[in-house]
C-alpha cells in the first residue's frame, strides 16, 4: 500500500480538522453540556489525534502537519490558560507567516520548499521532465520560473495571514474560560474555509498552472506527459 493511500482523504481531514471540532464548540461548549473548557479539551482533540494518527500512517514527518499540530495546541494552550483573545489573533497570523517566510528563505538555500510544495514526483515525471530540460538546455530558466512560483506561493500565505488575523479579530471577541468564546472559536474555524482557505487555494492552484505552462514551454512536453502517473 502506498503512502498516499494510507493517509486520509480529503473528506476525512474536513471532517477530522473542521467539521467535528465546529459542532463539538458551537453546540456542545455550554453550561449543561460539556462547558466551555471540555468542550475546547474535546474539539480539539479530534485535529491533534488525526493528525497523529495520520503521521503514523504515512510512516514520515510531515512538517505542515506538525506545524498543524503545533498551532492546534497553542490554540487549546490560550483558551485553556485564558489568555486575552488577542493572543488568538496572533497565532492565527503568526502560523501562515511564518510558512510564508519559510518558502522565501528556503528559495536560497539547496533545499527550496517550492519543490517540497508543488514541483515534486507527487504531481510532476521528475526524470522525463529533467531529461527534456537538460536536451534542451533550459534547467536554468526553469529556477528562474521556480523562484517566481516560490513568491506566489509566500503571497499565499501572507494572505492567509492577513486574513486569519482580521478575521479572529472580529469574530473572538469574548474572554477565554466562557461559552461565548468557546462558541466564537468555533465559528471563526467555520469561517476559516471560505474566508480563508479559498483564496489561499485559488492562488496555489494559479502557481501550479503557470508551472505547467512554463513546463511545457521549456520541456516540450506535453501535459499528460509532464503529470505523474499518480496525477493523472
Amino acid at each position: 500500500m502506498s503512502q498516499e493511500s494510507k493517509g486520509g482523504s480529503f473528506f476525512t481531514n474536513l471532517l477530522f480538522n473542521i467539521l467535528l471540532p465546529v459542532i463539538i464548540l458551537t453546540r456542545f461548549s455550554s453550561e449543561d453540556t460539556l462547558g466551555p473548557v471540555w468542550g475546547i479539551v474535546v474539539a480539539l482533540a479530534f485535529p491533534i489525534g488525526y493528525g497523529l494518527w495520520e503521521m503514523r500512517q504515512t510512516s514520515k514527518v510531515n512538517t505542515f502537519s506538525v506545524i498543524g499540530v503545533i498551532s492546534v495546541f497553542l490554540t487549546g494552550g490560550i483558551s485553556l490558560l485564558q489568555l486575552d483573545p488577542k493572543y488568538i489573533a496572533i497565532k492565527e497570523a503568526a502560523v501562515p507567516a511564518l510558512l510564508g517566510l519559510a518558502v522565501l528563505i528556503s528559495q536560497y538555500t539547496r533545499f527550496p520548499l517550492v519543490r517540497t510544495l508543488i514541483f515534486n514526483a507527487q504531481l510532476f515525471a521528475m526524470d522525463r521532465v529533467q531529461t527534456a530540460l537538460d536536451e534542451r538546455g533550459t534547467a536554468a530558466l526553469l529556477e528562474r520560473r521556480l523562484q517566481l512560483v516560490s513568491y506566489i506561493i509566500t503571497a499565499s500565505f501572507l494572505l492567509s495571514a492577513v486574513l486569519n488575523y482580521v478575521l479572529a479579530r472580529v469574530v473572538v471577541v469574548s474572554q477565554p474560560g466562557t461559552t461565548a468564546f468557546t462558541e466564537e472559536l468555533g465559528r471563526m474555524t467555520a469561517l476559516s474555509y471560505p474566508v480563508i482557505a479559498l483564496p489561499s487555494t485559488v492562488i496555489l492552484m494559479g502557481a501550479i498552472f503557470y508551472l505547467l505552462n512554463q513546463l511545457r514551454k521549456l520541456t516540450g512536453l506535453q501535459l499528460e506527459e509532464l503529470l505523474s502517473e499518480k496525477a493523472r
